[in-house]
């Protein structure tokens, strides 16, 4: 696998998807407690060691099932505490959770690919600056989200189909971490 020559460093922001990316996803369900959540091989320490080369670490993730009444945002806080609680553990650091709870469509979509969640991450962390993002995530509305702010994109494989194309595709962060 060849290096990505994005010239990153301490100053880039790395957003990470959540299901599919960080633990793994429930094909047509949902995560709604963390009994159900599970961290995908190698997930905390590739975390860890990413957040020593970016300045920050930030989730987005769509999760219509609290707008489908199949979770509440209690359930999806307590999922979030966990995760980030474990990667802590690890050595590593999310920085911030965004997640958009809304049902596709509604009128105050904050789903992605719409570009709701990185402004609300730019404008509580002004130090953002998209091009020297970097957006991971396993489907097209990740990578379109990415693209629409105009950041790095790294689609990591999944079974879906691919609509969109990536920068790089791979198969996990660990791989990320290789070519970085």
């Amino acid at each position: 696998m060849q290096k990505l020559n994005w010239g990153v460093d301490g100053t880039w922001t790395l957003f990470l998807d959540r299901d599919g990316v960080i633990n793994e996803r429930i094909m047509g369900g949902y995560v709604t407690s963390i009994d159900q959540f599970n961290f995908l091989e190698g997930v905390e320490v590739a975390i860890s060691r990413l957040s020593r080369l970016f300045h920050l670490v930030i989730v987005v993730t769509n999760q219509q099932g609290i707008g489908k009444g199949l979770m509440s945002e209690r359930n999806l806080l307590e999922i979030h505490t966990y995760m980030t609680d474990q990667i802590h553990l690890a050595g590593g650091k999310i920085d911030k959770c965004y997640f958009a709870p809304n049902l596709k469509g509604a009128e105050d979509d904050m789903r992605k690919p719409g570009a709701a969640m990185g402004e609300l991450a730019k404008m509580q962390f002004p130090e953002i600056e998209f091009e020297r993002s970097v957006m991971v995530g396993d489907t097209d509305s990740d990578i379109a989200f990415g693209k629409n702010l105009g950041m790095k994109t790294v689609r990591i494989k999944t079974e879906e189909e691919i609509g969109i194309e990536a920068d790089v595709t791979i198969n996990s962060l660990q791989e990320l971490l290789s070519i970085l």
